[in-house]
Formats: structure tokens, sequence, C-alpha cells
């Protein structure tokens, strides 16, 4: 069975301080530290790119979850690589003619692969990149359009997450996007158990119990499935 793993989401963090934002996630309960990569091309916004997760890198051992919302992610693979990211998540909307080489440079660069898919792009695009014999080793739902924090949370993408745990028992289902203490329970019972979080746990008064509660849901679900 997947594990859980709550990934505060960075950009919700004080970015003048984001050394001591990290260490404090990680103090706090935090598994994996989520990082988005905007390009203002492939999203309507311009976040970090590889300086930034090499700066941090100096300053953390946790693992960086980097989220690509750009439109060539294989461009990304070395710099990132380079700059010590732990995972490399690209958009399937974004790499549908290279995904096969893209996942085998992700893996020579030491990082781990993922793909995420926006709401309306049908689950059954992933299949492919999860089967193949070099597969992505984690598949994450979009459950806001991405390119914003601080969206609200689309149910109806509980559909998708629903498929693939069926499909997949023990994949990594990671969910972005309007996650907190309202909306957990829903996620968590369909099945994900990579909880990306950003303004419910960066502007929470006690930010570790707001990672206490998705983390219990979470594993509160896999116990009761």
């Amino acid at each position: 069975m997947a594990t859980a793993k709550i990934a505060p989401s960075m950009l919700s963090s004080d970015f003048s301080n984001l050394a001591s934002e990290a260490d404090r996630m990680v103090r706090l309960g935090a598994d994996w530290l989520h990082m988005d990569i905007m390009d203002g091309h492939f999203v309507p916004n311009l976040t970090i790119g590889a300086p930034v997760i090499e700066s941090l890198r100096k300053h953390t051992k946790a693992y960086l979850d980097c989220h690509l919302m750009v439109t060539n992610p294989i461009d990304y693979v070395e710099p990132f690589a380079k700059a010590g990211a732990s995972g490399f998540t690209f958009h399937v909307e974004a790499s549908k003619d290279n995904w096969q080489e893209l996942i085998q440079r992700i893996k020579k660069g030491g990082m781990r692969p993922g793909v995420a898919l926006k709401p309306a792009t049908p689950i059954e695009e992933v299949y492919p990149l999860v089967e193949n014999e070099n597969p992505v080793e984690m598949v994450l739902v979009m459950t806001v359009e991405p390119g914003f924090g601080g969206q609200k949370f689309m149910p109806e993408t509980m559909d998708k997450v629903r498929a693939l745990r069926k499909k997949y028992p023990s994949l990594d289902i990671e969910v972005d996007g309007g996650l907190g203490p309202s909306t957990i329970d829903v996620a968590a019972s369909a099945g994900a158990n990579c909880i990306v979080a950003g303004s419910s746990v960066f502007g929470a008064p006690e930010p570790g119990q707001v990672i206490s509660i998705l983390r219990k849901s979470v594993e509160g679900a896999h116990q009761n499935s």
C-alpha cells in the first residue's frame, strides 16, 4: 500500500525566508516539500526555476517534489538534476511526443519521475506512462486548474483518483489544489496518498496541526480500504 506523504506547497511560503520556511515545515512533520515550477507559458504565471532549487538544496536534505508546469519539460531535466531536485513531475499535456525519452532522462538524472494532468484531461492519457516498461512512479491529479494557488477544490476530479487507485493499488497518487482539513477526507477516501497543501498549511495558526490532520486522514482511509 502506498504510504502517506504530506507535501506543503512552498509557493505559499515566505519566499524571502525560503530556507527557514523549508526547515520549519520539515520540523512540523512534512514528508516532502512541493515546489511549483511555472514558465508563464504553459500556465499564466511565473514562479521559480532551477537556481532557486539549487539554492534551497544547500539548506535542506528534504525531498524536493518538483512539479513542472512548463511547455518543454525535457529542457528542464538536466538543470533540475544538477540543482538537486528529488522528484520531477511533468505534464502529460506537454509531453505527448517524447514522454518515453523524458522518463529515461529523469531517471538517469537521479530523480523520481511523475506525470501530472489538468482537470479536463482524461485519466486514460496517463495509463501508458504508468504501464510502460520504464514507468513513471507517481501520478499527480490536479484538483484545480494549474497556475495559481488558493483555488477551490474540484471534487469531480476524484473520479480520476478512484480509477487510478483501483487500477494501480500501490501507485503514489498525488493531489494538488484546494486541499485542507475540509477536503482531505474526500481525497483520502478516493485513494490519494500524496497530499499537496499550500494556503491551508501556511495560512493556519498551527501548521503542524494541519499536517497531522492530513496525514491521519490518509492513513485512516487506507486502513479502511
